[in-house]
């Protein structure tokens, strides 16, 4: 398909929070039970944790104001007990949540990585696989901090505050809602500082997908960054990535930093006024010491969870910008969830039929026109035509990786735009011109297609696209791992890994992309029945840039600008000296005016050089399988 295919872009796309929040109740309402248990030990543990605040006013008021002793050892008790309560809970959160949120994570990845996975082919051309990448991997980790420890904390902080707050209220009223008014200018300050970091953080996550993408380009196109020694220039591009990413982080940086010099100021001004006012109350004997011990531990208990509150409150900020950033890629509508495609084929035939089809990327920019043709079973239809003139369109309809904007394309009579896809694609074959292999082993990407064959039938898929010649001679045969793309092969062994992969498949519809472009003199020859075995019998369409190699091909398509201007069998379209003949003469070397009759038999294409020669003498593609 076209790479000017239109897409919604997932980075261009506003955000909104109430995305986020419906992809957090969708996460967290199916775990309810468990955060419930959490909310249990975290009450558990923050009641536990009071108790040696009230332990110390009884210690100093009682045991060593009044001189009981016996009360020593009670306290002693119940302060181990509450310890141990601590202890436990802590363990049991971490155990439970934490453990839970990391599994969240991965079924999170596993459900967008197969989401994407069902999107349209011209989703892909609109957005960096990059970006997709950092979309499935790292918007993603904020979700510890909602389902794990962090939203629990959260809840443990402010039911902690609230008991202190109580607590304090009792001890003594004045430098209770003197500490309040100090709180309070320091939530607006919170309040302020989380508003101006909220942009901050979504903005660093489309950063990091932007860089993502780039170094992810640059290290698949290495060889062609190193032919043309532009490693400097790539560096700097990638250099001026990381320090836009720099400056992101440095923002929010700047921002949680005035965050802490508040929180410190505020301890240090509370603390002097608990201080001048505490001991003042002391010496008019208004507050006993263990009073004042205790308001000052109490007090902690309230400020602690004021600091807590910022930590996690940033790092929700930025669990729900990603949430936000995941929702947009779920938001996209998979290309089977169609509810036109309702019917199933069993085995096709492979009659191919379109009747007047258009199809258009954007709106009122037609790449088709009116395009109307048929491909019968077992028959070869080539297309021709310069580049952007609709051959690889054409051939996506074919595909089903678009629908057409009117007209119908038919397969077997029935109209693909209502047929299932997995019912169509699995009997699809495809051998493109840059073959992607994944990086795994010459049998693994043989089997791609028909992961259950046996290895009897990878074998003989092998032997007749001769990858066995080469196989056979490495130190672990099928068993070679060929690395990313397949960069320990040459192109030409790539391309024989392909034909074997479609061979195995044995689809019903085959669709070549010059199959046999990557290919030497000698290895074209030793895969040509390959191919022949592989086209005999199925509907095949072939995008031809060397043309010598179809001519034996029952009809040819001439496109020009979405439009099909010449139909025909070589033969006729040579005698009506039409584009076709220009496109062919031209190729050939040969001159137009050499074809003074049109009745005339043809010549042979001259070759330039002994190499083109020793191709052209090559039977092609066609030709065996007429043979």
């Amino acid at each position: 398909m076209s790479a000017t295919a239109s897409a919604p872009s997932i980075i261009e796309k506003p955000r909104r929070w109430s995305n986020a929040f419906s992809v957090f109740r969708e996460l967290v309402w199916p775990r309810r039970g468990l955060l419930a248990i959490g909310l249990v030990l975290i009450i558990l543990n923050r009641l536990a944790g009071l108790v040696l605040p009230g332990a110390t006013k009884f210690l100093i008021d009682d045991v060593v104001g009044k001189g009981n002793i016996e009360l020593l050892t009670r306290l002693a008790l119940a302060v181990a007990f509450a310890v141990l309560i601590q202890a436990v809970t802590s363990f049991l959160l971490t155990q439970l949540l934490s453990k839970s949120a990391q599994r969240l994570i991965a079924d999170l990845r596993v459900k967008i990585q197969e989401h994407v996975g069902r999107l349209p082919v011209r989703y892909y051309a609109a957005n960096k696989t990059g970006a997709l990448v950092s979309r499935i991997m790292t918007d993603v980790e904020g979700v510890r901090n909602l389902v794990g420890t962090g939203l629990v904390e959260l809840f443990g902080g402010l039911l902690t505050a609230m008991l202190s707050l109580v607590i304090l209220f009792r001890i003594n009223t004045t430098m209770t809602l003197l500490t309040l008014g100090f709180l309070a200018l320091f939530g607006i300050i919170l309040r302020q500082a989380f508003t101006a970091l909220r942009p901050v953080f979504r903005e660093r996550g489309e950063i990091y997908a932007q860089v993502t993408g780039r170094l992810t380009e640059s290290l698949g196109g290495v060889r062609v960054i190193k032919g043309f020694h532009a490693e400097a220039r790539e560096a700097q591009t990638f250099a001026t990535g990381a320090t836009r990413l720099f400056d992101n982080v440095r923002r929010t940086l700047t921002g949680t930093s005035l965050v802490v010099l508040s929180s410190t100021l505020l301890v240090g001004v509370v603390s002097a006024t608990v201080m001048i006012v505490g001991g003042r109350l002391i010496v008019t004997g208004r507050m006993t010491i263990g009073d004042f011990f205790a308001y000052t531990l109490y007090l902690g208990f309230l400020v602690a969870p004021v600091f807590q509150i910022a930590n996690i409150g940033s790092q929700l900020t930025e669990a729900f910008a990603g949430l936000d950033r995941v929702h947009e890629v779920l938001a996209e509508i998979p290309e089977d969830v169609d509810a036109d495609r309702r019917h199933a084929l069993s085995s096709i035939r492979g009659d191919v039929r379109f009747e007047d089809v258009s199809f258009e990327y954007d709106a009122g920019q037609a790449v088709l026109h009116n395009i109307s043709f048929e491909a019968l079973p077992g028959t070869v239809t080539a297309l021709v035509g310069s580049s952007g003139s609709g051959k690889s369109t054409l051939i996506g309809l074919v595909a089903a990786f678009a629908k057409p904007t009117s007209g119908t394309v038919f397969v077997d009579n029935m109209n693909l735009s209502t047929v299932r896809l997995d019912s169509y694609r699995s009997q699809l074959g495809v051998v493109l011109q840059d073959n992607f292999l994944f990086d795994g082993t010459i049998r693994e990407n043989i089997i791609f297609g028909r992961p259950e064959a046996s290895e009897a039938e990878v074998v003989r898929a092998a032997e007749i696209a001769r990858v066995d010649e080469f196989a056979s001679r490495m130190e672990t045969g099928y068993a070679t791992v060929i690395g990313e793309r397949g960069v320990k092969l040459s192109g030409g062994q790539r391309q024989r890994i392909a034909i074997a992969r479609a061979i195995l498949a044995e689809p019903r519809i085959l669709i070549l992309d010059e199959a046999t472009s990557s290919l030497d003199t000698e290895s074209e020859a030793l895969i040509q029945e390959g191919l022949a075995a592989l086209m005999r019998g199925r509907t095949t369409f072939v995008i031809a840039h060397r043309l010598s190699t179809i001519r034996n091909a029952d009809q040819i398509l001439v496109l020009e600008a979405g439009i099909i201007i010449e139909q025909g069998t070589h033969e006729q379209l040579i005698a009506s000296r039409g584009r076709y003949f220009d496109l062919y003469t031209r190729q050939a070397g040969l001159e137009a005016n050499r074809f003074i009759n049109p009745g005339e038999a043809e010549p042979e294409p001259e070759a330039k050089t002994d190499g083109d020669k020793a191709k052209n003498s090559d039977p092609s593609v066609m030709q065996i399988l007429r043979s």
